[in-house]
């Protein structure tokens, strides 16, 4: 059986946002080849055998990204490819540079695209606390104190590495201080709720819109026994959901921020935070004035490259 893997040549900063559009339009994986990847990695052991390797002379691209979708069987190419064309083009309206974005396909087989990926994932330190690293290599923690999150990408999730995730695992770092009860919104690959309970959190629970995302990030938290307690679900962003917690975290774009937000209100406690990020400059104002309209306070605004993250809270009565 072949699937069709459509890959969208971009830039570093419109990774987040393509992988959404081929995940949008049906793809049932995403694998991302960012030249960025590779350029704060230290040498480790990359080789065939195991052996000690500098990660610059591994392949890889040296500009920008390549984003590839995997559809299934059956898929209508010609308009699949049509429409994300389409929506990549209209990236440059929100602000986002999407490089060449020029849009190809191939078929590929169920056995090349199972370990295809394993390629382009390594190990990399993200925060001053936490280091990512994929279950297939033998990495030891180089500080004390250092927490690693093992994740298997699987049908891929990207790696974790990109600047949205990046700034939402700084919050985290800043903001958990042991015992705190969290729901994860739009989980992916689960890293984010394992980098919680790493660095503290009580109760977790992390939803999904999309059913591959939920089995990955299953397949993630085994592999990090700290969060085998997490609640996993499907679900479209908090609708139906009501439960007061500490934390809501999303690491989603901007249009589906704005929704989120008073779902958010409704489910967190006085006094507990919204973390936010996937926002670029242009949709900033737009994130930041619906939070004051719905009664939050930002408490900091982070910024990586091109992209912004946001940790606000829920005043209390007294505030």
């Amino acid at each position: 059986m072949e699937w069709t893997a459509v890959t969208v040549i971009t830039s570093n900063e419109a990774v987040e946002a393509v992988s959404y559009i081929l995940t949008d339009e049906g793809a049932s994986g995403v694998q991302i080849d960012n030249a960025a990847d590779y350029a704060h990695l230290q040498a480790g052991h990359y080789g065939k055998y195991g052996e000690i390797v500098d990660p610059q002379t591994l392949p890889h691209r040296q500009h920008g990204a390549a984003v590839t979708g995997y559809f299934p069987p059956k898929t209508f190419l010609p308009e699949l490819i049509r429409t994300i064309e389409s929506r990549v083009k209209q990236l440059a309206s929100f602000g986002l540079n999407c490089g060449p974005g020029t849009v190809e396909s191939s078929a590929i087989k169920d056995e090349q695209w199972a370990t295809v990926w394993q390629k382009y994932y390594h190990s990399v330190r993200v925060t001053n606390q936490l280091t990512i690293v994929p279950k297939w290599e033998d990495y030891h923690r180089q500080q004390a104190g250092e927490k690693l999150l093992i994740l298997d990408p699987g049908m891929a999730f990207g790696t974790g590495t990109h600047p949205t995730t990046k700034l939402m695992l700084q919050a985290l770092e800043t903001v958990i201080k042991g015992g705190e009860s969290m729901i994860d919104v739009g989980t992916g690959s689960g890293v984010l709720s394992i980098a919680a309970k790493q660095l503290g959190a009580g109760h977790v629970i992390a939803y999904d819109i999309d059913e591959t995302a939920v089995a990955s990030a299953r397949e993630n938290l085994n592999l990090n026994p700290v969060a085998s307690d997490v609640e996993l679900g499907v679900n479209s962003l908090l609708d139906g959901i009501h439960q007061q917690v500490d934390l809501v975290v999303a690491n989603i774009l901007a249009e589906i921020i704005v929704p989120l937000i008073p779902q958010a209100w409704d489910n967190l406690k006085q006094g507990g935070q919204l973390l936010l990020s996937g926002i670029i400059k242009d949709k900033l104002s737009l994130v930041t004035e619906t939070l004051s309209k719905q009664g939050f306070l930002v408490d900091e605004t982070l910024r990586m490259k091109d992209w912004y993250g946001i940790i606000a809270h829920r005043p209390t009565e007294q505030e």
